[in-house]
């Protein structure tokens, strides 16, 4: 199992700090949980049904054609490696860790690449994966650039696979109206813009064939009947977006300025997190951590990613440790 953020438990335990008392910025979700709806109990008592408006409600959301909820889109990432033969298959690296290690696991031959050698590699891959906006870096591209990559691969019958895992406040780079088109699959998950990652829900938007192949891996009743009821309502509560997206937004800029003001200055990041360089990476997240502040560390990028405060006294407690940091520095 690789490791992920948001292991709160793990880091209460090796510090010896309660879990109520940590503030926790190292998983990237945004930090306002949108209000969990009141669940009917038939969908506690019944198996979950597929015509009860989850699908469209994610479509129209979206502005894709069709979408196959799952677990999470980390099923997705798993199981999508299962509908080709090996091949060859370039990751935009550094980026969500599962992507290669999906593909390996599966027999595939797998190249990390950077941003500026896709096109050099392009004409030699299988599958292309990208994560737009990328985690953790925040790089964003276009979706001209992404939908060129996906031509070329298409004409040999390969694949463009983009996970929009951070897409939601940036909508219109988003690739979902194309995703009718093969050999283009669009990755989107729900827990991080609606702060409920604990419903374990995603969606794959593609081609009607391929969700079909899919959905045959993934098997019946993948997603809960709560969890259907629970994201039919967030997905139709156009206020909350706009609330969601103003807010996330107004915190990922104050984050950037905070870093930025103790000499932290973030080489990348977008509305829900923060990405940072430093050769004293593993000292500054040690430094938090003792003082119940836990981040993401990279440790193969010497980097870490803050995610964001949820309210004035995270605010507060976080510049209070960035400035013990600098002093203690110095």
């Amino acid at each position: 199992m690789l490791e992920h953020g948001g292991r709160l438990r793990k880091a209460a335990l090796e510090y010896g700090i309660a879990e109520a008392d940590w503030l926790d910025l190292s998983s990237g979700l945004a930090p306002w949980p949108f209000p969990v709806p009141d669940i009917p109990l038939r969908a506690w008592a019944r198996l979950p049904e597929t015509d009860d408006g989850l699908e469209q409600a994610a479509c129209d959301y979206y502005g894709a054609a069709q979408v196959l909820p799952v677990a999470g889109s980390q099923m997705a990432i798993q199981l999508l490696p299962r509908l080709r033969r090996a091949g060859k298959v370039g990751v935009l690296s550094p980026c969500y860790a599962e992507h290669a290690e999906a593909w390996r696991r599966n027999g595939y031959i797998v190249r990390e690449v950077l941003e500026s050698e896709v096109d050099f590699f392009l004409d030699s891959l299988d599958v292309l994966v990208v994560v737009n906006p990328n985690n953790p870096t925040g790089l964003s591209l276009t979706p001209a650039r992404l939908l060129d990559w996906h031509s070329r691969l298409a004409q040999r019958g390969g694949w463009l696979v983009v996970d929009e895992a951070f897409m939601d406040n940036t909508p219109h780079l988003s690739l979902a109206p194309f995703a009718n088109q093969i050999g283009l699959i669009v990755l989107r998950s729900f827990g991080k813009f609606f702060g409920l990652a604990g419903v374990r829900l995603g969606f794959v938007l593609a081609e009607r064939k391929l969700l079909k192949l899919l959905a045959e891996q993934v098997g019946p009743w993948a997603v809960s009947g709560p969890t259907r009821v629970l994201g039919q309502a967030c997905l139709t509560d156009t206020d909350g977006h706009t609330r969601q997206r103003i807010r996330t937004d107004e915190a990922g800029e104050r984050l950037a300025l905070l870093l930025e003001q103790y000499g932290f200055k973030p080489q990348g990041g977008c509305a829900l997190f923060q990405w940072l360089i430093t050769e004293r990476a593993e000292a500054l997240h040690e430094f938090m951590a003792r003082r119940g502040i836990l981040l993401r560390l990279f440790t193969h990028t010497s980097s870490v990613r803050f995610g964001l405060p949820a309210d004035e006294a995270d605010w507060l407690r976080l510049e209070q440790a960035l400035e013990a940091y600098v002093k203690e520095a110095q």
